[in-house]
């Protein structure tokens, strides 16, 4: 089975092409969805969480403060370092679970969509790397209207993040998310085409 990983800097509108992507049939889990799932009430990553920053990070109903872990996480690199040694094996242990579940029925692309996989751990496991890029101030302009943010928090947002020529350094494929729906469509459509075909030898539907 191969893993093919989705990033995209803020703003680029993965979720057009992971919903073309769902619609086709195939698996894509959201990592960063997982990543936000791990602080809910029961994961195991809660106490050691609690131990590393503070009891208090949990309120009386069980819920992680995710405000105050944030502030002291980020505080340092030493605080981030340890966030995520904490989440991550328990992030990636959910996601081999998934991709478990889709070698048991027999599927040959499995798709993760993430924010952060160029220079993760995970990006090794990607058989092949997708990136999806917009132009700077049309990905300012979607984080506006998504958040409902001011375009100079939106631009210190995308500053913050990989730089997109690292991204496409990284990348075996583009695609560019500086059109119409129409457009965006046509591209996943190819992109899918591309993949089945090195999946399955030949340009099939069969999933």
């Amino acid at each position: 089975m191969q893993i093919i990983g989705i990033t995209g800097r803020s703003g680029c509108g993965k979720s057009t092409l992971t919903d073309s992507i769902r619609a086709a049939g195939f698996r894509c889990v959201d990592a960063d969805q997982v990543a936000r799932e791990v602080l809910l009430p029961g994961s195991p990553c809660i106490v050691q969480l609690q131990q590393e920053f503070g009891a208090d990070i949990v309120d009386e109903a069980g819920q992680v403060r995710r405000r105050l872990l944030a502030d002291r996480a980020f505080a340092t690199p030493q605080g981030t370092a340890r966030l995520t040694a904490i989440t991550q094996p328990e992030i990636y242990h959910r996601l081999d679970l998934a991709m478990a579940e889709a070698r048991q029925a027999g599927e040959k692309l499995f798709f993760v969509d993430g924010a952060v996989i160029v220079g993760a751990p995970f990006q090794k496991r990607c058989s092949h790397l997708v990136l999806v890029a917009a132009p700077y101030e049309t990905s300012v302009q979607r984080i506006c209207a998504r958040d409902g943010i001011a375009p100079e928090m939106a631009r210190r947002r995308l500053d913050a993040q990989l730089p997109e020529n690292v991204l496409r350094a990284a990348a075996d494929f583009v695609i560019e998310n500086d059109g119409t729906l129409q457009q965006m469509q046509q591209r996943c459509n190819a992109l899918l085409t591309a993949l089945r075909k090195e999946a399955y030898g030949e340009t099939s539907d069969e999933k």
